[in-house]
């Protein structure tokens, strides 16, 4: 019997404190499970970073993803967002959509290849530091056939996904899309304890955004939460395929410094446009 339990046959009786202790000890023993596989206090440190000049913090970079990559150094970031523009709802279930008002500009965004997708998470799987976390932004067709064929080779590997509902209803030949989808991959060794250190993270996040600068915006607050949970205040953050570099704007919310780049300069032709998110 536990000793919470003992200390309570001498205040509520006998009845009252058997009642408490049958339902006071698979509580604790759960607690004693958790603590056995997770703690709020990070035990992981990433080593100092030294970037070249052409690679200046918290900032808007525009160049190519894998060249920015390329200049990091291996096993050295904590946490890495990576959204790769693919157009796999467009291509594979060509809604004839895809040149009106609404969507043109989305569909005129350079397109990453296979390859060039695969390629990436190569570089990213490089560049982390061992139990560092890459987060995947897939849509749901990706999320159904074939995105783990991207990290194959790596020491990556899926440890937990978050459903983020934009809580606005788009297209759909069946069910409409409402959602987007974080697919969370861990560097080995994997584990949870003293790296990922949040415990209120909803694995389902509704958050609407605030405005429409970009084709592909991404939930600040959603990534503010996975960013906190993962790294230490001033922590390196990279995105080598920024978008609307909401992954900058969680980064300064955070205390974290952010390193990222897009190849397109999109914001103000989607603001003119009225492009929906």
């Amino acid at each position: 019997m536990c000793r919470v339990a003992r200390d309570l046959f001498s205040r509520v009786g006998m009845q009252g404190a058997e009642w408490m202790t049958r339902n006071l000890e698979p509580m604790m023993s759960f607690d004693r499970a958790t603590a056995g596989v997770f703690s709020g206090v990070r035990a992981v440190e990433c080593p100092p970073v030294q970037l070249p000049p052409d690679l200046p913090l918290n900032t808007r970079l525009k160049m190519d993803g894998l060249e920015l990559l390329g200049k990091l150094s291996g096993d050295s970031v904590a946490a890495v967002f990576f959204d790769p523009q693919f157009r796999g709802v467009y291509d594979k279930l060509k809604y004839g959509n895809e040149k009106t008002s609404r969507n043109h500009v989305r569909v005129e965004l350079p397109q990453m290849s296979e390859a060039a997708i695969t390629e990436f998470t190569k570089e990213i799987a490089r560049v982390l530091i061992p139990s560092g976390h890459l987060f995947l932004w897939v849509d749901k067709f990706h999320l159904c056939s074939d995105f783990r064929n991207w990290s194959e080779g790596t020491r990556l590997s899926v440890v937990d996904m978050v459903t983020w509902d934009k809580e606005i209803v788009g297209l759909g030949y069946r069910t409409r899309h409402r959602s987007e989808f974080c697919v969370v991959l861990q560097k080995e060794p994997r584990r949870a304890k003293g790296v990922w250190t949040a415990r209120n993270i909803p694995d389902v996040w509704a958050e609407r955004m605030r405005r429409k600068n970009h084709p592909h915006n991404k939930p600040v607050e959603l990534q503010g939460e996975l960013i906190e949970a993962v790294t230490a205040e001033n922590d390196l953050v990279v995105d080598p395929a920024a978008g609307s570099f909401s992954v900058l704007e969680a980064c300064l919310q955070r205390g974290r410094n952010f390193l990222g780049c897009d190849v397109a300069e999109l914001n103000v032709l989607a603001e003119r446009d009225g492009v929906m998110v």
